[in-house]
């Protein structure tokens, strides 16, 4: 990777783009099986500049591009896919002329620089617009699930003083149920087929407005985006980030995307084509996928319905996609249901990260052998996003490995002092404020919204923790150990929860797991497993003609087995229990506190 700078030569104001050079190997583009890491992580630079806007880099060059093409080769920028109907694509030039309309729109209601304004809609056109309107007036996107009910919307409203929401169909129920306890909403704009359900409705709205707008100059360092933790740990927390945060993220999306963006005759990313069902509302969706891969003016795919294995394939084949996020609970489900999937789908894949669990080497076989591609396993979180991860286009990955810290990330494990821990001792994940260099970082958010003790105590010194434990390897690798709150003692043994569940997801009827301390008065803790079975064993059960409890004692025993067989004796389940389904975040984590207070509770009433 080199620093290289790109001038805005129709503007001729700032040098407000960041780029990434692709680094050149002897083959011409094709990758080679030899351990780039040292070269690509010493020689990075960064280069933020003072003035910088994320709609500008995303949208607005792009369409300046396209101006005086004919229009089958101006850029797409979205493709709506919808199963089963043809799919409706959007160019570069046409969401920057709904962007406009929509700022004219929003700066008629008020909003100014530094204003929150919630987005609450699904993978759509009108979201990725509502980014880009927001961010070239200089105020604040607020990021809000759809799936959220009306009492997590209503503390996110609440408590950022969001001054204007923009819904569709999905959550204008939720938004204009709780709006009366949210006195700083002034407008709620109804998009989608919610028209004529809000204040004011989109469609119209845009429609009357064909002026340009003339974007605000926001510092590099100036607020973007408003994001709220998933609370996997405790009550959410507004992250706010600056516009710069979308630059510290570049090295890790294009490492794990097997360097996307970049032309080469093998890597043919001239014609890449992104799709995650990660939602956009989350770090995930928007700073993993839509901003990145709007960042370099290539396709994403948009897509608001229910994820299934099959759909997830067949959406990949008809669209042609090329580089794709996937969370470890959504392939663990497409293995179960597809384990020879090339046999039913042509796929195109060039790029695979995922995030969000440990992977495990279960999963990591799977694409390789199954999908043709190694999975970039990455970890990040909304505060410091994309901070290590894989790369196996220029690196090895190592099956179950987090990886190393990416380019332009000085990435530590540390101990409760703020030490760096020795090769194979646990630590916290953290990273520096500073790269190696000693220049800064910027992929650092600015603050938890209104809760400055809780920023401070994020940092110790120059290091900011994650909160998530890990050891580093004698090659520099690091290995998942889990949340700090996740990790626990059963009979004076430390506990970490992924590597049993990985064993577990490796027996066939099984399809996911979870795994939680119980309480017991003896040992202190046991160790427990919740599991969903896969679909083949639930059918199998249905049909079982016999005693289902003994059917169910006698998997018990086969599961408990194939742990002991593979673990550490006192790593293996005491206890398991079948569940259709594990309490997730809309993010797809895997909520272990749920369950740890679920036993808990058991254990003082029992």
């Amino acid at each position: 990777m080199k620093r290289s700078q790109n001038r805005d030569k129709n503007r001729g104001k700032n040098k407000n783009r960041t780029a990434i050079k692709q680094r050149s190997t002897s083959d011409g583009g094709l990758p080679d099986l030899s351990d780039h890491y040292a070269a690509l992580h010493s020689g990075f630079r960064w280069q933020v500049d003072a003035y910088f806007n994320i709609a500008e880099v995303c949208c607005s060059r792009w369409a300046r591009a396209g101006i005086g093409q004919p229009d089958a080769t101006k850029k797409i920028a979205i493709h709506t896919h919808a199963a089963g109907a043809k799919g409706i694509f959007h160019t570069y030039s046409e969401l920057q002329q709904a962007a406009d309309a929509l700022s004219h729109l929003l700066a008629g209601l008020g909003v100014g620089r530094g204003d929150r304004v919630a987005i609450v809609m699904p993978q759509r056109f009108e979201t990725a617009v509502a980014y880009m309107a927001v961010f070239q007036m200089g105020a604040v996107a607020m990021p809000l699930s759809m799936l959220f009910g009306p009492e997590a919307l209503e503390f996110r409203l609440q408590d950022s003083e969001a001054v204007v929401a923009i819904c569709d169909e999905s959550a204008i129920a939720s938004v204009k149920a709780v709006r009366a306890h949210c006195p700083a909403l002034r407008t709620v704009v109804a998009a989608g087929s919610a028209k004529g359900q809000g204040d004011l409705d989109y469609e119209a709205g845009v429609a009357a407005q064909q002026r340009a707008f003339t974007a605000v100059q926001t510092k590099a360092d100036e607020a973007a985006v408003l994001i709220y933790t998933s609370g996997t740990t405790g009550p959410p927390k507004g992250a706010l980030l600056a516009h710069r945060a979308l630059i510290g993220n570049l090295p890790g999306f294009i490492c794990s995307q097997n360097w996307f963006g970049f032309d080469g005759k093998a890597n043919r990313a001239s014609d890449a084509i992104f799709w995650s069902p990660a939602d956009w509302a989350w770090t995930g969706g928007l700073m993993d996928a839509l901003l990145p891969t709007l960042y370099f003016g290539r396709p994403i795919v948009a897509f608001n319905g229910r994820f299934s294995p099959e759909l997830a394939f067949s959406l990949m084949e008809q669209q042609g996609v090329t580089h794709t996020f996937l969370f470890p609970t959504a392939l663990k489900a497409m293995m179960k249901a597809f384990p020879r999937p090339r046999e039913w789908f042509k796929l195109k894949l060039q790029g695979l990260m995922s995030a969000g669990e440990a992977v495990g080497d279960a999963v990591f076989a799977y694409c390789q052998e199954q999908l043709g591609v190694t999975v970039n396993e990455m970890f990040g979180q909304t505060e410091v996003n994309y901070i290590v991860g894989n790369c196996s286009r220029f690196w090895p990955a190592k099956p179950g490995s987090m990886g190393k810290g990416y380019p332009g990330h000085r990435v530590a494990v540390i101990d409760d002092d703020g030490h760096e821990c020795a090769v194979g001792v646990p630590g916290d994940v953290a990273v520096n404020r500073f790269d190696i260099h000693g220049d800064p970082d910027p992929i650092f958010f600015l603050c938890y919204w209104k809760k400055d003790a809780a920023t401070r105590a994020k940092f110790t010194g120059d290091w900011c923790r994650t909160g998530d434990l890990a050891r580093r390897d004698g090659d520099g690798y690091l290995w998942y150990e889990g949340r700090a709150d996740d990790v626990f003692k059963a009979a004076g043994y430390r506990i970490g929860p992924g590597e049993i569940e990985n064993c577990l997801v490796k027996h066939p009827a099984v399809a996911n797991a979870a795994v939680v301390p119980k309480p017991d008065r003896e040992r202190g803790a046991v160790v427990k497993a919740y599991v969903v079975l896969a679909p083949d064993l639930i059918a199998a059960r249905d049909r079982y003609t016999g005693d289902i409890a003994q059917f169910d004692l006698k998997l018990v025993a086969e599961l408990q087995a194939h742990v002991k067989s593979r673990l550490a004796p006192y790593e293996y389940p005491k206890e398991i229990e079948f569940i259709d389904a594990l309490p997730m975040t809309t993010t797809g984590k895997v909520q272990r506190r749920v369950l740890r207070l679920q036993e808990e509770e058991r254990f003082k009433n029992a």
